[in-house]
């Protein structure tokens, strides 16, 4: 029997994804990009290539990134200390130069040129670019009886979806940092995923994918065998009260909440230490990770 060539294996790829690209052409896709993935070189290298691609078959892409550990680390080197508060960074305004120095200046421009030397047009954008992102502060937490104000953090107040829309009409790839434009003009640290949730909404995308360090959400904690495929949305704050749906989870799932009332069609979280974990999920018939639906 003649063996089957590489070339012979990747057209039959080609056509097996061929479905899925037709349907998704022309569509939005929103992806927020986090943990260990965003850190590892190899697979950040993965993502932009994926990115390229799915623009390249006419899929509206926009990208929106994290950054908390990067921060920690340059605060760290500067010898301030950081603090947190039920998971907000409590950020004070020199702690707020350091945020949007580091998702701004570094990890937005890095992402921008690897998605650019991959083969792609991609601009990045901060949350005060052509007013993107609207922001209110954060409210004082309760912590021992007494209220903690967060200082510059911020929850999305409105979002401009027209910036995007021009860039993705002409085939740019938006890279959005996680800051929002406050009251006064001042820079808000806001957590990604909430960003993320907002901007879906805003552009009604089809799909809203988050690029984690996890494989999904699981039944039992640090159990991989208990994967759950799909959740719906009214099963959300059950989940939340078992503690299945915990810490860094909670935003991911508010976020989701928060993109499917506004339009979105379903919201996926999904292995990014997966090589091509983007395209597993769109373009194949088995997916992966955890999908939320309403």
């Amino acid at each position: 029997m003649k063996r089957t060539s590489k070339a012979e294996q990747a057209a039959d790829a080609i056509i097996e994804a061929l479905p899925y690209f037709k349907h998704f052409a022309g569509k939005t896709v929103v992806i927020k990009y986090g943990g260990s993935a965003q850190v590892d070189a190899g697979l950040r290298r993965n993502v932009c290539e994926d990115l390229v691609l799915m623009e390249a078959v006419g899929i509206r892409t926009v990208l929106i990134h994290g950054g908390g550990p990067e921060i920690s680390e340059m605060l760290g080197r500067l010898g301030k200390e950081t603090k947190f508060v039920e998971g907000l960074r409590v950020t004070d305004e020199e702690t707020a130069e350091v945020a949007e120095m580091v998702l701004v200046g570094k990890i937005n421009k890095g992402l921008v040129a690897e998605i650019n030397l991959a083969g792609g047009r991609a601009i990045g954008l901060s949350g005060r670019d052509g007013n993107l992102v609207w922001a209110r502060r954060a409210k004082p937490v309760a912590v021992n009886g007494e209220n903690v104000d967060l200082g510059q953090v911020g929850q999305p107040r409105k979002i401009n979806p027209e910036i995007l829309a021009d860039l993705i009409e002409k085939h740019y790839i938006p890279v959005v940092a996680p800051t929002g434009m406050g009251p006064s003009g001042e820079m808000l640290n806001i957590n990604g995923d909430a960003v993320a949730g907002h901007i879906a909404a805003s552009l009604k995308a089809e799909k809203m994918i988050f690029l984690t360090d996890q494989v999904g959400v699981l039944a039992e904690v640090g159990n991989p065998e208990t994967l759950i495929s799909e959740i719906r949305v009214e099963e959300i704050e059950g989940m939340t009260r078992r503690g299945i749906i915990s810490k860094g989870m909670i935003p991911k799932m508010e976020s989701a909440r928060h993109a499917l009332e506004g339009g979105v069609k379903s919201v996926h979280i999904i292995d990014g230490r997966v090589p091509h974990a983007l395209l597993l999920e769109l373009f194949t018939s088995e997916g992966v990770g955890t999908m939320i639906r309403r």
